[in-house]
């Protein structure tokens, strides 16, 4: 089978159940010294839906938008030191486009519940906790240790929210107990509105995320207004350029975790 180029690359949602959804099937390919063997990545560009409704609201056309980027990091408190780079290169990409930053004490629960109300994008560049045995309770840690749990995710109506990018650990990991369900962080993001998300899959290497924020938010907006819907590629081009010339490059736990759910 021929190789298609980047520009032809066709787009491929999965949609599993079950203990399949626990696997990185995105990853899926025979890894061996031959470079003429292929893996799935070579062929299509993956993501994933928790269902086909969930993927037919995400595909709806938003009427009104939100032309705002609201970026939250703590790096002292979370300890999280690569985090502050990461949000450097959302701003600098952003270049004119309206961006709001909460950092170290001002993303407090409330602070940043009332900015995902006025934007329409969002960039969690923190720590995020899966709980394993009350999994409504899990979330992503923000100042002074308060929460944003799937609890109080899923009670939030962002009618204008395009895409959110939860670059936190474990944000797309599913409980064991109920897999036949998409009970994950991500999965709460389509259910309040954003169309599309990047999340993970397990943890994350701190100085991984900013060179994938890096290119997601460079071909974000690149050539016009950006356009969420372009996420998923974006995706791919970061997580193909960690995987090939990154110093953990034939290290699994690198770029493996990072996926793409939704529109």
């Amino acid at each position: 089978m021929k190789v298609p180029s980047t520009r032809d690359i066709p787009r491929l949602w999965w949609c599993l159940t079950g203990v399949l959804s626990f696997l990185p099937i995105h990853a899926a390919g025979l890894y061996s010294s031959t470079p003429s063997i292929s893996k799935l990545s070579d062929y299509v560009v993956s993501s994933y839906t928790p269902s086909l409704l969930a993927l037919q609201k995400s595909c709806q056309a938003r009427k009104v938008r939100k032309p705002k980027i609201l970026a939250i990091a703590l790096p002292v408190e979370s300890g999280l030191r690569f985090s502050m780079q990461e949000i450097d290169h959302v701003v600098r990409s952003a270049g004119s486009f309206p961006t709001s930053l909460l950092l170290e004490s001002e993303a407090s629960l409330e602070n940043v519940v009332e900015g995902m109300k006025e934007s329409g994008w969002v960039h969690f560049a923190c720590h995020g906790i899966q709980n394993n045995t009350d999994w409504m309770e899990s979330g992503l840690i923000l100042a002074g240790g308060s929460k944003l749990s799937l609890t109080e995710i899923t009670k939030l109506s962002l009618p204008h929210a395009e895409f959110a990018f939860l670059s936190a650990c474990q944000t797309a990991t599913g409980d064991e107990l109920i897999a036949e369900e998409a009970v994950h962080l991500a999965a709460g993001m389509l259910s309040a509105g954003y169309q599309g998300v990047i999340a993970t899959m397990w943890s994350i290497l701190d100085r991984d995320a900013p060179r994938v924020a890096d290119v997601v938010y460079s071909h974000l907006f690149t050539n016009g207004p950006p356009d969420a819907r372009k996420a998923a590629f974006a995706l791919y081009l970061a997580v193909t350029k960690l995987r090939r010339e990154g110093p953990k490059r034939n290290s699994f736990f690198s770029w493996v975790p990072f996926i793409h759910i939704g529109a």
